[in-house]
């Protein structure tokens, strides 16, 4: 069987995944915006910072705002700066580098007005919201408390 670039670049990204499930969780601080049929999630990083997101399952536009980052997505890596917008579809997953402090957003359609996090995040993602970056559920963060566990 012969591998896309799409099927390889996933691959690797769900790899890196999978490598960093056992590293300690990182602090992105996010922040969510709201406007009628809008809905903003915002996440800083530091520089050095490596991230993977989830998929989503919605098409929506991210713009970096502040710093420069390298993304692994299925169509390959590529170097965005601040001022950059990009288009997510359904289906990606992308891995993230902060190669400066950098900020980044995703803007979703949000037609009923819901501003309840936890319900965009499952309702955008294929993820529970307890799952992604700093929730009670992400892999890191459950590794890290299980070697605290072992330790003691």
């Amino acid at each position: 069987m012969e591998l896309t670039l799409s099927d390889s670049m996933r691959q690797r990204v769900d790899q890196l995944e999978q490598a960093m499930s056992h590293t300690p969780p990182v602090d992105c601080p996010v922040r969510h915006y709201f406007a009628p049929g809008l809905y903003a999630r915002e996440m800083s990083l530091s520089k050095g910072t490596v991230i993977v997101g989830a998929v989503h399952t919605t098409e929506n536009l991210i713009i970096v705002s502040i710093g420069m980052l390298q993304i692994v997505t299925s169509d390959g890596t590529k170097v965005v700066n601040a001022g950059d917008t990009l288009t997510c579809k359904p289906g990606m997953k992308n891995a993230v580098v902060a190669l400066e402090d950098s900020r980044w957003t995703n803007f979703f359609p949000n037609a009923d007005n819901e501003t309840d996090t936890d319900k965009l995040a499952e309702r955008f993602t294929t993820s529970l919201a307890c799952e992604l970056l700093g929730g009670a559920g992400s892999q890191q963060l459950l590794n890290k408390q299980k070697r605290l566990k072992e330790l003691s």
